[in-house]
């Protein structure tokens, strides 16, 4: 069942990995584009919505912490 939160948070995390997919996929860099593919599917998965919002987070630091 999909509340308010899931879907706003879906529709956030969604659009920060998009961002990140194209960034990813223009500069060749493999650890966004993955990032990005990982918060875009995400929300289609997890209904929980603490896990969903802890999953997003990490998901958006990656890129951050692992540069390449």
């Amino acid at each position: 069942m999909l509340s308010t939160s899931t879907l706003i948070w879906g529709v956030i995390f969604g659009s920060i990995g998009f961002g990140f997919f194209v960034y990813g996929k223009k500069q060749k860099s493999v650890i966004p584009f993955i990032s990005g593919l990982g918060l875009m599917v995400l929300p289609y998965f997890i209904s929980n919505i603490y896990i969903l919002v802890l999953l997003g987070i990490v998901l958006i630091a990656l890129p951050f912490l692992i540069k390449k």
